[in-house]
């Protein structure tokens, strides 16, 4: 009986899903001719590109082409740059102030323990570095992990 009701179901006509992102799609993104609920909006649409139209050739902004951006970037004139020394400028060369220092600075002294109170250093768990101060922790920190 579950056989014959999933065939059913696996069967119908069910709606085509999309499984990736819209942005991920290889269909592309242009959209098609733009329709228009009626006649009057279409005609009013018309109208108002007419008159975008007159404005932009009123304040002198070129028409776009069909050209790509690349084809507009490839055309562009080349830029031409100068490494020159600004206008103003006079200065050739700024003395450092003087300090007194001279020479190189002496390096800083590694720390050495100097004293008698810590017998060494011993390892704990996951590489853990204690001090070890008699001998009575040296060997409760060896047996620690094993019983």
């Amino acid at each position: 009986m579950t056989g014959a009701i999933l065939s059913l179901l696996f069967n119908q006509q069910l709606p085509k899903m999309a499984l990736a992102h819209p942005a991920l799609n290889t269909i592309g993104h242009r959209r098609g001719k733009t329709k228009f609920k009626s006649a009057a909006e279409a005609r009013r649409a018309r109208e108002l590109d007419q008159e975008w139209q007159k404005l932009q050739q009123r304040w002198s902004v070129p028409q776009s082409t069909k050209t790509s951006k690349r084809s507009q970037a490839m055309s562009a004139p080349t830029l031409s740059y100068s490494l020159s020394v600004p206008a103003g400028r006079s200065t050739k060369h700024i003395p450092s102030v003087d300090t007194g220092h001279t020479g190189a600075l002496s390096t800083k002294q590694i720390p050495q323990y100097t004293g008698t109170k810590i017998l060494g250093i011993g390892t704990m768990h996951k590489s853990n570095a204690v001090p070890i101060f008699s001998d009575e922790e040296a060997v409760s920190i060896a047996t620690m992990r094993r019983g």
